[in-house]
């Protein structure tokens, strides 16, 4: 073929319109937008007859829904249609060091009910799952809804997660979680598609939908008894080769010297601002971990405000280098300590600005999470938990799957 043909061939050939699959015509009709079949039609270039058996399928397995009808220029007014979160549930699972939330939400995260309760992840996985999936079936009772309403289950853990098995790997606080199967162990319950990450990638996913849709390079940091980072460029969450992107926590800081780590390392960041190193660090104080320090910093306590103050410092000096980096537009501090106050926010912001590049910090906001100065403080969790199985089960190939067996076309003998 010579120069001038490929020229004319590549001319006449068109890229696959969005929405040329039934896949790709539901994300269209993700963001809840109502639309006719015309406009459908118009928005993917694909015939109107094409456009009407793909949302007729869609229809038919409950993930869009009629919501009205256009104004009709002669003759009968047009349908349309958007996407139907209450189609199905999401069982969303935040475990914590001392606590569980488990919630129902719908496919927009949208918590249905959720319930809070204490509970040891040092308990072992065989104890916390299952006390996860009695809760679970309390919440389904509750709302009237089966296992069979549930389009997946999404579970937060406290420590490093290989995200692509499930399987926690060598997690520091969670004795008899290593290389556990998590999402076998859940499915013997909801045969459902079950996926598992750190909870600060979660959390992450949850604090940026709630209160920074606009931004797509955010750092979620949890600091509490571990330090760790959730990461969102270019709108996606980065979690690295294996699912070990943003542990923090054991990063060397330059006042650590031979600072004995739970890790066995000396120096990192944990050892000097983690809860329990502070709590340690107080004399003529019974200060042991978090929830201690939060009292004492409210009531005044100036050792306790000035260790605070300091352990931000110290956690600043690991943030900018994460600014220059990865030049997010915003840092979002959650975790227990981010609600002692602004102690910990103001030795933060005290560093970055001070050692970061005047371009990288120009529009740069940190800021104490949201979701752990309101009501809902329980809610970035389960809403990123929630978030992570949509964004799989409503994913063009997903819709594919499904769809299949209604969309497949004849074959020609």
């Amino acid at each position: 073929m010579t120069s001038a043909d490929r020229t004319s061939t590549a001319s006449v050939t068109s890229p696959v319109a969005p929405g040329s699959s039934p896949g790709d015509l539901f994300q269209l009709l993700l963001d809840g937008t109502p639309r006719t079949r015309a406009e459908l039609a118009q928005l993917t270039g694909l015939a109107r007859s094409t456009i009407a058996a793909r949302v007729e399928a869609l229809m038919e397995s409950g993930l869009i829904s009629a919501v009205g009808e256009a104004t009709s220029s002669g003759g009968r007014p047009p349908s349309r249609f958007a996407f139907d979160p209450s189609a199905r549930a999401v069982l969303a699972v935040d475990l914590g060091a001392m606590h569980a939330v488990v919630a129902i939400t719908d496919l927009a995260g949208r918590v249905l009910l959720r319930r809070r309760t204490d509970l040891a992840i040092a308990s072992g996985p065989t104890t916390v799952l299952d006390t996860v999936v009695a809760e679970a079936r309390q919440l389904l009772e509750v709302l009237q809804l089966t296992a069979g309403d549930l389009a997946g289950v999404g579970i937060g853990l406290p420590g490093p997660v290989e995200h692509t098995s499930g399987r926690p790997a060598n997690p520091p606080i969670m004795p008899g979680w290593h290389g556990f199967d998590v999402p076998s162990y859940i499915r013997r319950s909801f045969d459902v598609t079950v996926l598992v990450d750190n909870d600060v990638n979660i959390m992450a996913l949850g604090e940026q939908r709630m209160h920074w849709p606009s931004h797509d390079n955010l750092l979620f940091i949890k600091v509490s008894t571990g330090i760790g980072a959730g990461i969102i460029g270019n709108g996606q969450l980065q979690r690295g080769a294996l699912g070990a992107a943003g542990d923090l926590g054991h990063v060397r800081v330059g006042r650590g010297g031979d600072v004995l780590c739970r890790c066995g390392n000396v120096g990192c960041l944990e050892a000097l601002a983690g809860a329990p190193a502070i709590a340690a660090g107080l004399t003529g104080t019974n200060a042991h971990g978090s929830d201690d320090l939060v009292k004492l910093a409210e009531a005044g306590d100036v050792a306790t405000i000035a260790a605070l103050r300091q352990a931000g410092r110290d956690l600043g000096e690991v943030l900018a280098t994460c600014v220059s980096l990865l030049n997010p537009s915003v840092i979002v501090l959650g975790g227990a300590l981010s609600s002692a106050g602004d102690h910990v926010l103001a030795g933060a912001r005290e560093v970055v600005y001070a050692r970061s590049l005047p371009l990288a910090t120009s529009q740069l906001t940190i800021a104490r999470a949201l979701s752990s100065t309101d009501a809902s403080s329980d809610d970035a969790g389960v809403i990123g938990a929630s978030m992570m199985v949509t964004q799989h089960v409503l994913s063009a190939a997903a819709i594919e799957d499904l769809l299949v067996p209604r969309t497949r076309e004849p074959v020609t003998p």
